[in-house]
């Protein structure tokens, strides 16, 4: 098995399982006790906290451990928003944040805060001038990925910064912590242990001195009063050993990474019919591409590559497990449909990189054969060929999508647009919200006209939403 989704998680690295089990036998004991192992397990926590200082750029006693990343996030965001409620209580974040972000907000406003979400262009990147201008009098935190987590757009958090003023910055570092340099100008920074080859169980919660921060939780003396709980002193050493060596490994990796990604995304476009690279491909994590492939049902083209011998996870609506269209491909306005999202582990092997990108066709065909669609025909749009049914008619050919999930709305409309002459209407009308992203992807990809949307009730449904296509040309 190649194990390509480190974005999700990294297999523990060797010198973190090493560190772990050395931490069983000397670091068992409460380290706020006095006595001899209480000491010893003391050092090896302060020994673990300034080494994850080091890396990360800050002080030993501005850095607090937490349970996870998400929790991390969570404590950081609920501190700032508290420890700034005199300022206000307006959050700012972008559209494409972790979903522990977007869960926050979402408490701060039931909670009778407000919370701007900052749009992101189709590459996935924020605009730093428009970023500041969602900026008020009355902004409490503003917070800001340092790269993303679906499609490796590594955002200008640096850039940002300097337009926020006295407002504080949380950024999220998960998948940057260990592998790139952090970006500069953050109040607040958490990060993920089980990102970098670390152990699970273990976030980083970095405060920056100066920064106002009120633990939303009721008081204890560990970790800062950040953090309450007894900490996983063995996993915390472990972790810290891994950074510290999965940085140095980086710095030496990512060049390689890079360029195997960069084959990757230059070779699926051509290898794959109908398929759309996401992301920005100058600024992005070495180790990350994502591409999203028409008429394709993200879990089942997973579920083809683990066979295959591949591991790779999606960010595709397009599953049995959800209705919803991934927030950020949404936020981004990309294909939702038939998403992958392969991240590359360090010490990735070319030869299976090359194994990937020569299985990936046959897989994707493979998934795609029971449609009947001719994909081979390069400019064209898949389907009966020649005018049909809606040539000649007052109105547009309807196609009746409703109760039918991604990917089906946009593979009935490859096959009906045939039936309809250059320069006729297609109505596709359609109750998944995956489809008001899907089609009009489907037109840029296909080289056809996308026209908008209206209310399905004006083509006879009682519900739903028609997308409107008008052919551009023959097939």
């Amino acid at each position: 098995m190649a194990y390509f989704d480190v974005a999700s998680t990294t297999p523990l690295h060797p010198v973190a399982r090493q560190a772990l089990l050395a931490a069983l036998d000397e670091g068992w004991a409460d380290p706020a006790r006095l006595y001899r192992s209480g000491r010893q397990a003391r050092m090896l926590l302060d020994a673990a906290r300034e080494t994850v200082a080091e890396v990360l750029g800050t002080r030993p006693d501005e850095v607090s451990f937490t349970a996870s990343g998400t929790q991390a996030v969570q404590l950081g965001m609920l501190g700032a928003l508290r420890g700034h409620r005199r300022r206000g209580a307006h959050l700012v974040h972008s559209a494409v944040e972790h979903s522990s972000v977007l869960h926050v907000a979402e408490r701060h406003e039931a909670e009778g805060g407000e919370a701007t979400s900052v749009p992101v262009d189709r590459l996935g990147r924020v605009s730093p001038d428009r970023y500041a201008a969602a900026l008020r009098p009355d902004t409490a935190l503003a917070v800001l990925q340092s790269a993303n987590h679906e499609v490796g757009t590594v955002q200008p958090v640096a850039e940002v910064a300097e337009r926020l003023g006295t407002v504080p910055l949380l950024v999220d570092a998960a998948q940057s912590a260990g592998r790139t340099d952090l970006p500069a100008g953050w109040s607040l920074l958490t990060a993920s242990a089980h990102k970098w080859g670390g152990p699970a169980g273990v976030g980083v919660l970095a405060v920056r001195k100066g920064v106002r921060y009120s633990s939303p939780l009721p008081a204890d003396e560990r970790e800062g009063g950040r953090v309450p709980g007894y900490v996983n002193v063995p996993a915390i050493v472990a972790a810290a050993a891994s950074l510290r060596a999965v940085r140095s490994e980086a710095q030496r990796d990512n060049t390689r990474l890079h360029a195997l990604v960069e084959r990757i995304r230059e070779r699926v476009p051509r290898l794959v019919p109908e398929v759309e690279v996401v992301g920005d491909p100058v600024h992005r994590l070495p180790h990350l591409v994502t591409f999203s492939c028409l008429y394709v049902d993200g879990e089942v083209l997973l579920g083809e590559l683990d066979r295959a011998g591949f591991a790779v996870n999606s960010g595709s609506s397009c599953t049995s497990s959800t209705l919803e269209p991934s927030h950020v491909l949404a936020a981004m306005g990309v294909l939702t449909e038939g998403n992958v999202r392969v991240s590359l582990p360090l010490g990735a092997a070319e030869e299976d990189v090359e194994r990937f990108l020569r299985v990936l066709p046959e897989v994707v065909a493979g998934v795609r054969a029971p449609l009947g669609l001719d994909l081979a025909v390069p400019g064209g749009v898949a389907g009966a060929a020649g005018a049909g049914a809606g040539e000649g008619t007052d109105g547009p050919l309807v196609v009746d999508a409703l109760g039918k999930r991604c990917p089906l709305p946009v593979i009935e409309l490859a096959k009906r647009i045939g039936e309809v002459p250059p320069g006729g209407t297609v109505a596709v009308l359609s109750d998944d919200e995956a489809a008001r992203l899907d089609v009009p992807a489907w037109c840029g990809m296909r080289g056809q006209e996308y026209l908008g949307e209206a209310p399905a009730t004006g083509f006879g449904a009682d519900h739903g939403t028609a997308y409107l296509v008008r052919r551009v040309h023959e097939d």
